[in-house]
């Protein structure tokens, strides 16, 4: 005989909490308290239980977007990429952004609003959701996708990113390639997935080719221009600069180049610089910037779809991708000064 389904009444008198207490749990209200709410939440789970089929959501065909920020050619890719799958499918997109660089998570207000418009599944873009977000949106019946997570998303949570550790060790034996062996890093923040994946790519191959890598060698900035800039000037004041920087981002390589013509130091005749996403402006760079693609729109597009089967009932299929990266050699690098093949200055 099957397990007798409990009543909201049951693990109302459990928890000690009024039934309307318990209903609004359920349906992903947010004016409990966060005590209650994981005390109601563990018995729920403890019970087994599960909403009747009569309260399922039913699509409304609307999905929300969610960046860290939108200042950048990086978000339009993917807005633009997302966007195609969920036109092609008759939904519409809710583009939101956390407009905070201190936090990764959007505002309990947002969430407010996901259960206002009664949004069908979120991708979450470069940006995380707290423990109490996640319960909630699971409460609501709401699915959630990731693209680049920050840190480890949930097992059930599905992922969709690149192959971020091989495109930091292809920019790298690129430029050992070319006889660089004082080659430096600026990555993303240390706390980010694919910032940690591409510096251990940057090691690898360093450690392969027997280089030593100074700790001062390895910086970290936020993905935007101000901190390229900032942590270049840093490295190039270093005792023994290097002479060849690999970027973590084509935004912050632009603040790499700025930093290096303020100093009088030409890309790539006096250092070589190696960016990472191949952004349109990459191409149009002075001089054109040797990058490592990612498919960025690509990348959107397989997590809307994922999220889309989600959303209609279906299994996404695997929970967890990595799409391939490529090293895109344009004309920011070269032979060190000095070195055998070194360009002569013009």
């Amino acid at each position: 005989m099957s397990k007798r389904r409990p009543t909201l009444a049951e693990v109302a008198s459990q928890a000690g909490v009024s039934v309307s207490t318990v209903s609004k749990v359920v349906n992903g209200h947010l004016d409990v308290s966060a005590e209650t709410r994981s005390q109601i939440e563990r018995l729920l789970e403890e019970h087994q239980y599960r909403p009747r089929r009569s309260h399922a959501r039913k699509p409304v065909g609307l999905i929300d977007l969610v960046f860290l920020d939108l200042d950048s050619s990086w978000a339009m890719q993917i807005l633009a990429g997302a966007e195609e799958v969920a036109y092609e499918k008759g939904f519409g997109i809710v583009v939101s952004a956390v407009h905070d660089r201190g936090r990764s998570r959007p505002s309990l207000r947002w969430l407010d609003n996901v259960h206002a418009r009664s949004s069908d599944g979120v991708v979450m873009v470069l940006s995380e959701l707290s423990p109490d977000q996640q319960a909630r949106l699971a409460a609501l019946g709401v699915p959630v996708v990731v693209v680049d997570p920050i840190g480890d998303p949930a097992r059930d949570v599905p992922a969709v990113g690149t192959t971020n550790w091989a495109g930091g060790l292809a920019a790298t034996q690129h430029l050992i390639g070319l006889g660089h062996t004082r080659i430096a890093t600026i990555s993303g923040p240390s706390r980010v997935m694919c910032s940690r994946a591409r510096v251990d790519g940057y090691r690898s191959a360093m450690d392969a080719a027997g280089l030593a890598v100074p700790e001062d060698y390895v910086g970290h900035g936020d993905f935007r221009t101000p901190s390229g800039h900032a942590e270049t000037h840093r490295l190039m004041d270093l005792d023994e600069p290097p002479t060849a920087i690999f970027v973590g981002s084509d935004l912050m390589a632009r603040g790499a180049y700025e930093a290096l013509f303020e100093r009088g130091l030409r890309v790539p005749h006096d250092v070589s610089v190696v960016g990472f996403d191949d952004l349109p402006e990459a191409a149009w760079a002075a001089p054109p910037l040797t990058t490592v693609r990612q498919p960025l729109g690509e990348m959107a597009r397989m997590a809307t779809r994922m999220l889309l089967r989600l959303v209609a009932g279906q299994d996404p299929g695997t929970r967890r991708v990595e799409l391939s990266t490529e090293l895109v050699e344009r004309a920011s690098t070269a032979p060190p000064p000095g070195g055998p093949g070194a360009r002569s200055p013009r």
